[in-house]
């Protein structure tokens, strides 16, 4: 067997920017008539977190990267590349990372110049929930092709859903800016990497086509207007109306980007669950290969902690049931754990469709969760990701480092020795791709988690009601809830060459002479 090397490349530090609201899930509850047990104690979900008015993906991206660069006193013109791993871009061509960019050169030049961001790299990377993660491992491999890299991956998101919609208490937001370099004092990253990806149609936000002819028929209809042309009334609009009116468009499909998605939740799972067996099976095949990893030798055994993406708080758990099984029958002991059930595995080749099998196996792996030794797992290898999920909801690509940030600050409250303990990662992003990967925890972990204040964070935010909420989802009102304090979104350009240009504000950062 091969010494474990991980070329020494990984996280150095991270941070995490939390919007300063939230709606309660038991308010949510009350408001929508739904069972608050259900969610809390069935779901996990206690608290999601809701941008404010003048906060997006690019203010809470660079609210995340500021706080990395002044704990780390590290002065920009060192930073190679900041990639944002995002599916809630601001634009379809500009890339949400320079926007973000912008804000931070404003609070730097005045230390540093007004060109320090001026040879660093900049990207947005899309997957679904999956691109924080892309963009984690892209740099890692820029970093190892040259020791005195610096990069940053800032992950960025607004889970938002439809009102009363079912995916409506699973909302949450913020960021988190990983610091990645050679020697890092947190993670060093192993390369191998599994992965699987598939098309799937599970969860996306497709541009949606709308005829004019649609939208004014829906227009007069709701107006109450009857009888009137309206192949006549577009033929007027389209010899009429200026360049930038909305139904003057030269074309007679418009498109509409919304920010909620199209989602099939049980789909979503099942998606979720294949890709993840998969990619773990391909992680597998490389790290034999490569010999760090024994034939017989199982994650439950390798691995002191499980990382997940968690769309919701208690979906590792609930997903991950088909993998324990796999490794005990890996491991040899998966007969006496079946005997204790007291029922049989049941096999695809004795039902009539896949609809009555996945509803038996279905039941079969809720057993399986109920087992002690199952529920024991889950206690120390899980448990301490679900708490702080809970607190926040679905960050979407952010939601697999707030599980680790939850974790590693738990155990250092705990004092848990973790120095060279392996964590195992399972990313997901729906469309749809898994990455698994693993990590090394290292001697200095404490020392960096010590700064987290996560904890402090969830604390210090302020609870919506039921009104306000909608209001801020409807985007109805014109002036934040909270006074701004750091990085804020100014105003959106009307017309002209500056339509929809987002312009922003931000803090200068103070220069203490010495």
């Amino acid at each position: 067997m091969k010494t474990y090397s991980t070329s020494e490349v990984g996280i150095d530090d991270m941070t995490i920017y939390l919007p300063k609201l939230y709606f309660s899930i038991q308010a949510l509850a009350e408001a929508r008539g739904l069972e608050y047990e259900k969610l809390s104690q069935g779901l996990g979900l206690f608290k999601m977190a809701i941008p404010d008015v003048h906060e997006d993906t690019a203010t809470m991206a660079a609210t995340a990267i500021a706080e990395l660069i002044d704990k780390n006193q590290i002065n920009p013109k060192s930073i190679g590349r900041i990639y944002l791993g995002t599916e809630s871009a601001l634009d379809g061509s500009k890339p949400t990372a320079t926007y973000a960019l912008n804000m931070l050169e404003q609070r730097y030049a005045p230390a540093y110049g007004k060109d320090c961001f001026l040879n660093c790299d900049v990207v947005d990377m899309t997957f679904a929930c999956v691109g924080g993660v892309d963009a984690l491992h892209s740099t890692l491999d820029w970093i190892r092709g040259d020791e005195a890299r610096v990069g940053i991956v800032v992950t960025s998101d607004f889970a938002k859903y439809e009102l009363n919609s079912t995916g409506e208490y699973t909302q949450g937001a913020g960021a988190i800016a990983l610091l990645l370099k050679s020697n890092p004092r947190l993670l060093s990253i192993h390369s191998i990497l599994g992965v699987a990806t598939k098309s799937e149609h599970d969860f996306y936000k497709p541009v949606r086509p709308f005829t004019k002819h649609q939208l004014l028929e829906e227009a007069l209809h709701l107006a109450g207007i009857k009888n009137l042309d309206i192949e006549q009334l577009l033929k007027h609009i389209n010899e009429s109306l200026s360049k930038d009116s909305i139904l003057q468009q030269t074309d007679d499909v418009l498109y509409l980007h919304k920010e909620t998605p199209i989602f099939d939740g049980p789909f979503s799972n099942a998606t979720y669950q294949h890709r993840i067996r998969e990619a773990l099976q391909n992680f597998r095949d490389q790290a034999i290969a490569k010999g760090i990893l024994a034939e017989d030798e199982t994650i439950l055994e390798r691995w002191s902690r499980l990382i997940f993406h968690l769309p919701y708080a208690f979906h590792g758990k609930r997903i991950f049931t088909e993998l324990f099984i796999l490794e005990k029958k890996l491991a040899g002991t998966w007969e006496v754990l079946a005997a204790q059930l007291g029922i049989q595995e049941p096999s695809r080749d004795n039902f009539e469709s896949d609809a009555a099998f996945e509803k038996v196996n279905n039941n079969f792996f809720k057993a399986v969760s109920q087992t002690s030794e199952y529920k024991e797992l889950v206690k120390t290898k899980m448990e301490k990701a679900q708490q702080v999920s809970g607190e926040v909801g679905n960050m979407y690509t952010g939601s697999i480092f707030l599980a680790l940030m939850g974790t590693l600050e738990a155990d250092f409250q705990l004092n848990t020795a973790l120095e060279n303990k392996k964590i195992g990662f399972f990313s997901y992003g729906s469309g749809s791709k898994s990455k698994v990967f693993e990590a090394l925890v290292q001697p200095t972990w404490k020392e960096v988690v010590a700064k987290f204040q996560l904890r402090a964070k969830l604390d210090q935010r302020v609870a919506l009601d039921d009104a306000t909420y909608e209001k801020l989802h409807r985007k109805q009102l014109n002036k934040s809830v909270l006074t701004p304090d750091s990085f804020a979104l100014v105003t959106v350009g009307k017309e002209g060459n500056t339509l929809g240009a987002r312009y922003y504000t931000a803090p200068v950062m103070e220069i203490v002479e010495v």
